[in-house]
């Protein structure tokens, strides 16, 4: 069952009406099933109105919708033969970032991604996404290896951000994150990143400096969360839909800007409630991007990248 947010409660209320209606309906009974026609049709068209109409912080909230599909099942249903690849060869193996090699439409691509989990073990397991100093140091490992054997790399961002603990800032965690960063601008091989929930932070553009990044309509990408951003500025979390407006964190601000280079769509109710349509529009789009950068001359890719990054700043106003 769909978990509503709490914007959507006049949908919730009226799909609430539409399931009752049903469990009381007869087959022969017109009445009750015209009812029903008429609340589908309001409940449809109103679903529509509301996500036309979306504002920042909301599309954060839908960015962090518990239903919204999560890194595994982009790699269950993109890549094939996939081989886990574990550890940072320092310290430990860091959940939060899972990577390793496997087949997209027939061709090896070294698949990196952030896994926020799905139900409470999980989310504990993958400490919801938020990597430590290894997790950034098992990707440079990753790129590194990938870009030796000329495999082309593709990763999927979903963070609120590296994890902020006392022991990952011990080992170093700003320190991995920047040498993440400068692998993922140096390596020669194509680079690919995919926004597709919350692109949190120096956690996200960690594995999300790269040639071509694309992002879900309903996803976010900023320097810092609005909690975190409000009570910085404010000192009150409360704060946050002002500092969502304040930040243009929005998929279509950020195209505007040229920090993403495309808009992946979403169905009118976003990835939560048609998982399979957005991990397809997501496939085409992926695919679409790889064979661009296939066709560039390996030693052309390094300076593509760096000029993106570099024109950035000329965009922001």
């Amino acid at each position: 069952m769909t978990k509503f947010l709490d914007f959507e409660r006049p949908i919730a209320e009226l799909e609430s009406k539409i399931e009752e209606l049903r469990h009381l309906a007869n087959t022969d009974d017109l009445n009750i099933a015209k009812e029903v026609s008429s609340l589908q049709t309001s409940a449809d068209r109103l679903l529509q109105q509301t996500y036309k109409n979306l504002t920042p912080w909301q599309k954060v909230q839908v960015a962090r919708h518990p239903d919204r599909p999560k890194f595994f099942d982009y790699l269950e249903d993109l890549i094939e033969d996939f081989t886990p690849l574990a550890g940072d060869r320092a310290f430990a193996n860091d959940n939060a970032i899972v990577g390793g090699l496997g087949f997209f439409m027939g061709n090896v691509v070294m698949v990196i991604g952030q896994q926020k989990g799905s139900d409470t073990e999980s989310r504990l397991k993958h400490n919801f996404g938020m990597a430590k100093p290894e997790g950034y140091r098992k990707a440079i490992r990753l790129m590194e290896l990938a870009d030796r054997f000329g495999i082309p790399i593709v990763t999927f961002v979903d963070t609120a951000g590296a994890y902020p603990g006392i022991d990952a800032e011990e080992r170093g965690q700003a320190e991995a994150i920047a040498r993440c960063i400068e692998t993922c601008l140096k390596v020669k091989v194509p680079l690919v990143s995919v926004i597709i929930g919350e692109g949190g932070s120096g956690g996200a553009i960690a594995i999300a400096a790269a040639n071509t990044v694309l992002m879900l309509e309903h996803a976010v990408y900023s320097v810092i969360s609005p909690e975190g951003c409000a009570s910085i500025l404010w000192r009150s979390a409360t704060k946050a839909s002002d500092a969502a407006e304040a930040q243009r964190l929005t998929a279509q601000d950020l195209l505007q800007f040229g920090v993403i280079d495309k808009i992946i769509s979403e169905p009118i109710g976003a990835a939560h409630r048609y998982p399979k349509q957005v991990i397809n529009h997501v496939k085409e789009a992926l695919d679409q991007a790889l064979k661009a950068l296939l066709k560039k001359e390996y030693h052309k890719l390094v300076e593509h990248r760096r000029q993106k990054y570099l024109k950035i700043g000329n965009n922001l106003s």
